[in-house]
C-alpha cells in the first residue's frame, strides 16, 4: 500500500464568534512556497461561512484572519455557505461552494481575478427537483441507488426539494477547449463540459444534462469503503500519465458513516476513462482527531499543493478541524497505474 504521512491538525476553532465550533473543509490555492486557505467555518448556531489562513510552505500557519472571508449574503445561502474548492483557470479564480437555503443544497459560485475579491457569479448547478429528476433518469441506464437518494431526500428534506448537489470542483484548466466540472448527483461523480461559463446557469443545459445523466458518470463507487458514496475532493492535478484526482469514499455502518479519501487517475483528453484507481482507502481515519468530534470517523479533502514531489492533501477531520497528509506523488501515480480499472 501507498505510504501516506500525516502532519496532524493545523487549524482548530477559536474563540471568535464565526469559528467558534468548527473549522474545516478547505479549498487550496498555491503560490509558491505560500497557501492560501479558505475553510468552512462553523459558529455555534450551526451557520457557515468561510475564513481565511495564509501558510508558509506546507504547514506552518503565518497568518489568519480575524473576520470571516466570505458570509451568506442571498436567500439561497440564508443557512449556510460550505466547503470551498479553488482553481486558477487562465487569470480567473472559481470557487464553486455548496448553497444551503435550510432545505436545499446547491452549487453556486464566486469567481474573479484577484482571490481576495471574488465576486458571486449565482447558482452553476441544476435547479431541478429530484421528482422530476426522477422522471428522467429512466432515460440513462442508472442504478437504483439514484432512485433510493431521490426517495431518500424527499423525506429528509421535503416535497419537492431540489436535487441535492455537493463536491463540485473544476478542472484547473480547460480540457480540449471546454470548462470541465466535476460534481455529484448521489450516489456517483459525473462530469459536466461546457463551451462558457455561463452555460452552467442554464436550466435547458441541467435537463439535457440530468435526462442523459448516465454518458456523464466519471466514477461509481466499486470497494466496500465507498458503497454508499463517492465525491470529488480536491481540484484535479495534473500530470504527464493523467489527471490525478484525489476524492472520498463513504462507508454506511449503523453506528454512522465512515469517510476515507481515494485516489484515481484520468485520462487527460477524456477524464472519464479511468486509467487507474486504488483499491483501497488512500488513507483513513484512523487518529484521535479524525474519530472523534462534531461528526465523528471523518476524512474529507479538498484542497492540495505540491512542494517538491510531496502532495500535500488538505482535509477536514471529523467536521471539526483541518488537517494535512502527504504523500509522494510519483509513487502514487506508479500504484495507480498498477491498479487499472477494467
Amino acid at each position: 500500500m501507498i505510504k501516506v504521512e500525516k502532519h496532524g491538525v493545523i487549524l482548530k476553532p477559536t474563540k471568535l464568534a464565526f469559528e467558534s465550533k468548527c473549522v474545516f473543509n478547505p479549498g487550496i490555492h498555491q503560490d509558491g512556497n505560500q497557501v492560501h486557505v479558505v475553510y468552512r467555518a462553523l459558529d455555534k448556531d450551526y451557520l457557515s461561512c468561510f475564513g481565511y489562513a495564509r501558510l508558509k510552505g506546507p504547514t506552518k500557519v503565518a497568518e489568519r484572519w480575524k473576520k470571516p472571508f466570505a458570509i451568506p449574503k442571498y436567500k439561497y445561502e440564508k443557512s449556510g455557505i460550505e466547503d470551498p474548492r479553488i482553481v486558477k483557470i487562465g487569470d480567473t479564480f472559481y470557487m464553486p461552494y455548496v448553497a444551503h437555503d435550510g432545505k436545499n443544497a446547491i452549487i453556486a459560485c464566486m469567481r474573479g481575478k484577484n482571490l481576495f475579491d471574488l465576486k458571486r457569479s449565482g447558482i452553476i448547478g441544476p435547479m431541478m427537483s429530484y421528482r422530476k429528476a426522477s422522471q428522467l433518469f429512466q432515460f440513462s441506464k442508472l442504478k437504483d441507488d439514484y432512485y433510493f437518494f431521490s426517495s431518500y431526500y424527499e423525506k429528509y428534506a421535503g416535497r419537492n426539494v431540489l436535487i441535492w448537489e455537493k463536491d463540485c470542483v473544476f478542472f484547473p484548466e480547460k480540457i480540449r477547449g471546454r470548462f470541465a466540472l466535476l460534481h455529484r448527483v448521489l450516489p456517483d461523480i459525473q462530469i459536466a463540459r461546457v463551451d462558457s461559463f455561463k452555460m452552467y446557469k442554464d436550466k435547458n443545459y441541467w435537463h439535457n444534462h440530468i435526462h442523459h445523466l448516465g454518458k456523464h458518470v466519471v466514477l461509481e463507487g466499486r470497494y466496500g469503503w465507498e458503497a454508499r458514496h463517492i465525491g470529488a475532493g480536491a481540484p484535479p492535478i495534473k500530470t504527464k500519465k493523467g489527471w490525478l484526482l484525489i476524492y472520498h469514499g463513504v462507508e454506511p455502518r449503523n453506528k454512522g458513516r465512515l469517510y476515507t479519501a481515494g485516489a484515481a487517475l484520468l485520462d487527460l483528453r477524456d477524464p472519464k476513462k479511468i486509467i487507474g484507481r486504488l483499491p483501497y482507502p488512500l488513507f483513513s481515519p484512523d487518529e484521535k482527531y479524525e474519530q472523534e468530534g462534531h461528526v465523528n470517523n471523518v476524512v474529507f479533502p479538498t484542497g492540495t499543493a505540491l512542494f517538491k514531489d510531496q502532495l500535500y492533501i488538505y482535509y477536514g477531520t471529523s467536521d471539526t478541524y483541518v488537517a494535512v497528509a502527504s504523500v509522494n506523488i510519483n509513487n502514487l501515480i506508479k500504484e495507480l497505474i498498477k491498479h487499472p480499472v477494467k
